[in-house]
């Protein structure tokens, strides 16, 4: 039992153990391990999502190439904040590219842990491995399991701040919980820049929690703006490298973010599509359906497909939080406070990342633990719920309700697991029947092109990607992308010379040796985005000044004449 100023008391007994509850504990330890044996086997394959070819393994890849950190100017991405990505290095540093993923599962499992620690001291048990067991198994969560991206540890480093956040109020306001909130929120912000949501949250949070609960603790507006400002600093200085870093280079601490405020005079590109206007013109979604997209998003989700946000999450976790708020007045008051604040955090966060860059599931991770622990308390109300029923053959029909809950919350999650399997097909390269560069190349059809590039390019190649995504972490070579600013080099060249010489000239300049391209989309785009003229153009300049060296899948690599232009 425990008194803080809030005026309260925390009392949480344990539930005395029966058969029935040791049956669920054990059944649920049982799914947990085999939810974990399920995902390592599901990570351990080669590395085929696009990310963490294009950014979380081929920075630390050219980092451990160069022999340190360095500007990479041509790729915006190696800007960003990278803790995750700099811990890749080690493995990557003796040669292992599937342990980063394993590194990415680890924070999941951390997750997992501070949900767990969270629940047992306010729930029974069973209530906090449920809530363990739930966590690990949502698609999402499971997808960046196998995954080398770093939205795992942007969900652990926020979840560790706001828990402690808690503690910071159970504790009387102990300054401990509070710099390890900020220091925590900080490791979120140099994690990924999504963390900056937490930090702009949290940092609002502390001095409205401070004036409105903590009135009998010291002085007020004063006090609770002082513990919002170390919140602040503290924070800011954890993160403080990467803005340091990013200065110097660019004269922007948040770059490319918020770019035309830093550098007014760089050029800046169109004003994007907003949410609505791609919704409309894109996937051509009705007013209706557009207003409905927060409820979509838990509904919707489809891996691989933009348009139906590229993840899944499951719709228990928008009902069992709703279940949770029931009677709630019933409930003793630091358990009334803390659902406020995690229910407040995840609305909150759910509706700044909403209108962000686009709506992806992997960019509100950080509302899934407060909803997962929501969750367990809906859980726990619905068992409360049915207790309160006077008649016996209503409390029957209740008990046979309430497994039907648990199964089918669970039951949604299981059923993507095996999907899973199916598309990853781990078991192919785990016994041998594949090799690696066979089944890269099965996931990667440009893989091909890239085992060609290893043989027989020379060191000092320097190859320009078109159409190519960006994937450039199996190329080893060096390597520029064709887009840069939001503008095609290639496009520039053409249109502004008008001559196949001096595109080639243009090329040379940027020290350009070969090109690998994409036909399937770079075709269309020249019939498309090009007059018949400037079509000629290009025509002379592969038939002229360039020579095929491979062609594979619809990927070819072209090897530029050293001839010079007369």
């Amino acid at each position: 039992m425990e008194t803080n100023c809030i005026g309260y008391k925390m009392n949480f007994s344990a539930v005395q153990s029966n058969p029935e509850r040791v049956i669920a504990i054990c059944t649920a330890i049982f799914l947990l391990g085999l939810l974990i044996i399920s995902t390592i086997i599901l990570a351990s394959v080669p590395p085929v999502s696009r990310d963490a070819l294009v950014h979380h393994l081929a920075v630390p890849k050219l980092y451990l190439t160069h022999g340190g950190i360095y500007e990479i100017p041509s790729m915006s991405f190696s800007y960003y904040p990278m803790n995750l990505d700099l811990l890749y290095l080690i493995p990557l540093y003796f040669g292992n590219d599937i342990i980063p993923k394993f590194i990415h599962f680890c924070f999941a499992l951390l997750t997992a842990g501070i949900i767990f620690n969270y629940l047992r001291r306010r729930q029974a048990k069973i209530y906090a491995l449920y809530g363990v067991v739930f966590f690990l198994s949502i698609p999402i969560i499971v997808k960046l399991s196998i995954t080398v991206y770093v939205d795992l540890g942007l969900t652990f480093f926020s979840t560790v701040s706001v828990i402690s956040l808690l503690r910071w109020i159970e504790s009387n306001y102990r300054l401990r919980f509070l710099i390890i909130s900020a220091v925590s929120c900080g490791l979120a912000m140099g994690t990924k820049y999504n963390g900056l949501i937490v930090f702009f949250l949290l940092s609002l949070f502390i001095p409205f929690i401070s004036s409105r609960y903590a009135k009998d603790c010291g002085p007020g507006f004063l006090n609770s703006a002082g513990r919002g400002l170390m919140f602040a600093f503290i924070a800011l200085a954890v993160f403080s490298p990467w803005m340091i870093k990013n200065y110097i280079w660019t004269n922007n601490p948040v770059y490319p973010l918020y770019n035309q405020w830093f550098n007014p005079q760089d050029p800046v590109a169109g004003s994007p599509l907003s949410l609505f206007e791609v919704r409309n013109y894109i996937y051509n979604e009705s007013w209706w359906q557009m207003i409905l997209l927060p409820l979509r998003v838990f509904f919707q989700g489809q891996d691989g497909s933009p348009q139906y946000f590229d993840g899944r999450l499951n719709p228990f976790l928008l009902l069992l939080p709703a279940v949770g708020f029931l009677k709630s007045k019933k409930d003793p008051q630091p358990i009334r406070v803390e659902k406020k604040i995690l229910l407040g955090f995840a609305v909150l966060f759910f509706s700044f990342a909403f209108f962000g860059s686009g709506i992806r599931i992997r960019y509100f991770c950080p509302m899934i633990p407060p909803l997962v622990i929501l969750s367990a308390f809906g859980i726990e109300k619905i068992t409360d719920l049915f207790r309160e029923f006077g008649s016996p053959k209503l409390q029957n029909v209740g008990w046979a309700i309430f497994p039907l809950i648990i199964f089918s919350s669970l039951g949604l999650n299981a059923a993507y697991i095996p999907s899973q399997y199916s598309y990853v097909k781990p078991f192919e390269y785990v016994t041998g029947t594949l090799t690696r560069d066979e089944y890269i190349e099965k996931h990667r059809p440009e893989y091909s092109a890239m085992k060609y590039i290893r043989r027989h390019l020379p060191e000092d190649a320097n190859i320009m990607f078109i159409f190519m995504g960006n994937r450039g972490y199996y190329c080893d070579r060096k390597y520029i992308f064709d887009i840069h600013n939001n503008r095609s080099r290639l496009q520039h060249l053409v249109k502004n010379t008008g001559d196949f010489e001096r595109v080639s000239l243009g090329l040379r300049d940027l020290g350009v040796t070969h090109l690998l391209i994409y036909h399937g989309v770079f075709d269309k785009w020249v019939k498309t985005g090009f007059s018949l003229e400037d079509q000629g153009v290009i025509g002379k300049f592969f038939e002229r000044k360039s020579r095929l060296l491979f062609f594979q899948s619809g990927y070819g690599l072209y090897e530029l004449s050293l001839q010079p232009c007369v």
